[in-house]
């Protein structure tokens, strides 16, 4: 017996000495920061594009309002050419907005209307193009004597079916959108789900706007999306969050991407939803800017329509 207790004392002694002899120290070099540009631009059908520029922040840094105002580029040259056509884009400053623009500009940069005039914010508008179905817009971006270029198409649009609004759990008065989509099988598709109420003058995103055919390529199906306005109604109460009411009247904005400016968006809206979890699989968001941007340049090609929900 003592034989045997000396032996595994041994046995436990040895497996100690080799896994302390393989420990070993480990340094890794994170890379320091390097601030680079981030685009966030894009061009629809009947409208002109918005190019927004601003710089990224070392992660370490102090994160406040100053910060996020300070991040953004307003001595840039940003061109815009459609293959036939160029046109150098318009800076506009929210400290000089044309009137009428205010509702829109609040919308673009996330900034209540009122704040707009005392602050310096600029984007970067074609105000000598539009976008038109079937032309690829390439975009040049010049600035601290670097260039960064980059393209994208408006496709043809694809129409939905049908747009209804019907009752959802036990309510009668509250209730989703729903649509009805017959999707081409002869090309692979993505799409992007806007809303507004007849009265907003800019759109809003759903939860999860962005998705692609990659499960229905060729079928039609039918699916309901929720009301992403209601979550900013601070008097709503919170059983009616997320749902339209009856008699609303909506403005639906259907638009289709392409596969790039897809896989920028589903990158990029996953890593918004993980909310910081350690759970979660770190993702590098694409961008189809080349020269060392970031961000990404969208081309869209909507199909908008009404719904009223009755």
């Amino acid at each position: 017996m003592e034989f045997r207790i000396l032996k595994f004392s041994a046995l436990l002694l040895v497996a100690f000495s080799i896994i302390t002899s393989c420990t070993k120290e480990v340094q890794i070099d994170l890379p320091g920061y390097k601030e680079q540009l981030v685009v966030d631009g894009r061009i629809e059908t009947g409208l002109p594009a918005i190019v927004l520029l601003s710089k990224t922040s070392n992660v370490y840094a102090s994160t406040n309002f100053e910060s996020y105002l300070n991040s953004f580029v307003d001595d840039a040259v940003v061109v815009l050419s459609n293959g036939t056509q160029t046109d150098t884009l318009t800076k506009i400053c929210t400290d000089d907005l044309p009137p009428g623009l205010e509702d829109i500009a609040s919308g673009i940069f996330g900034i209540p209307a009122a704040q707009l005039s005392s602050l310096h914010l600029c984007a970067y508008i074609s105000l000598g193009m539009i976008g038109e179905v079937g032309k690829t817009y390439t975009l040049q971006i010049q600035h601290n004597g670097k260039t960064y270029n980059s393209s994208s198409k408006i496709s043809e649009p694809v129409a939905l079916d049908s747009l209804y609004w019907k009752p959802e759990g036990n309510f009668t008065d509250r209730g989703f959108s729903w649509a009805k989509l017959s999707d081409p099988a002869s090309s692979t598709d993505a799409y992007c789900w806007e809303v507004k109420y007849l009265s907003d003058a800019t759109f809003t995103k759903t939860f999860n706007p962005y998705f692609n055919d990659k499960f229905f390529n060729g079928l039609t199906f039918e699916y309901g999306y929720e009301n992403p306005m209601s979550f900013q109604d601070t008097t709503s109460n919170n059983p009616y969050r997320g749902f339209y009411k009856l008699g609303d009247t909506v403005v639906v904005k259907f638009s289709k991407i392409g596969p790039k400016e897809y896989n920028y968006f589903e990158k990029k809206y996953n890593q918004m939803y993980s909310g910081g979890s350690p759970f979660a699989v770190p993702t590098n968001i694409p961008t189809n800017i080349t020269g060392g941007a970031l961000g990404i340049w969208a081309a869209y090609s909507p199909w908008i329509d009404t719904l009223v929900c009755q």
